[in-house]
Parts: C-alpha cells; structure tokens; sequence
C-alpha cells in the first residue's frame, strides 16, 4: 500500500513536470505545438526522485553542481538558459513515438525516455522499431502508453535545475537532457 501511494504520488509530481516534444525537422506537428502552448502555464518542476535501478554516473562530464546551459528546446525557454546540474546517471536515452493514452495524434521523436522508465526494458539496448510500453510520466498521457523506439544512445543523463531564457518561474529537477545539449558557454 505505501509503495503505491509512493508511486502515485510520484505520477503527479511527474504529471506536473511534464517534458515537452519538439520535432528536430522543418514539419509542423499540431498535437505537438498544442502540447507546448498547454505547456506554458504548467509548473515543470520535478521531485528530484528517479526511477529504481538507475546509477549515478561514474565519471560524468559535468557533476553535480556544475554550472552549464543547455543547447536544447524540449519546452520553450530551454534553449541557452543558464542551469546547475543536479544529477548524472548512466543509463540509455531513448526519442520514442508514442500515442497518448489521454488520446490524439502520436507524439513524435519524444527526448527523452530512459531505460528505467520503459516496462520490462532489462539491462541490454533497445533497437530502433522495438514496441515498449512507456513508464514514464514526463506528460499527460505518457504513462502506459505504446511506444516505438526511434533512436537508442548509451550515454550519461542529466537532472537540472534552470530558469527559463524567456524568464518565468525556476524549474527544479528536469529530466532528462543528454551530455550533447549542454556546454559549459
């Protein structure tokens, strides 16, 4: 009974830091841009907690309480705000296409789903093509989803914490962004 309220409790907050999608191509998606403009009032800050398995990274590129920016637009405001990384953990990252379970279009190339966050996922990669259920809660709709893996990298994940480049309240423990889409300027 009290890991489940655990785990629910957990959903909410994850809910409530919901992590955007935004195509890396040209093509306009609908169901994505009304997720960002739905977005914008939500608070997407998280818990700080991660999910069970994971490991803390042994030799990150940025530690924990380095200052970075992220070179990333997952939500508006991402992009060149200035953040303090909260934690690093090895793991694989997954960009997935996912239906809502809450209905509408797919999500296309969602960043990203860890390997902790995908139902019975193991400890090996997944393959691009591969159908997964989805863990995760980064968005309405996500948790219990059907997703198809997109692209798979082995790679050191990141926990932030940032103000938004376009101003606005702080945001406490955003998961997930990749060594790639920081730098230190």
């Amino acid at each position: 009974m009290k890991k489940s309220l655990v785990l629910l409790s957990l959903a909410v907050i994850l809910v409530l830091s919901a992590c955007g999608n935004k195509e890396n191509s040209n093509n306009s998606n609908t169901a994505t841009e009304s997720e960002h403009s739905n977005m914008g009032e939500m608070d997407h800050s998280g818990s700080g907690e991660v999910p069970e398995g994971i490991k803390d990274a042994e030799n990150p590129t940025y530690k924990v309480g380095d200052e970075v920016v992220i070179q990333a637009d997952h939500m508006e405001g991402m992009n060149g705000a200035k953040a303090t990384v909260v934690g690093a953990y090895d793991t694989v990252a997954y960009t997935v296409t996912f239906t809502p379970t809450t209905g509408g279009d797919p999500i296309p190339d969602h960043k990203w789903v860890i390997q902790e966050e995908i139902k019975d996922a193991g400890s090996e990669p997944l393959k691009e093509g591969d159908k997964v259920t989805l863990e995760a809660d980064h968005m309405e709709g996500m948790m219990g989803a059907e997703a198809t893996i997109d692209s798979a990298e082995r790679t050191t994940v990141y926990m932030v914490d940032y103000t938004p480049a376009t101003g606005g309240n702080p945001v406490k423990n955003h998961q997930w962004l990749v060594e790639s889409e920081l730098s230190t300027k």
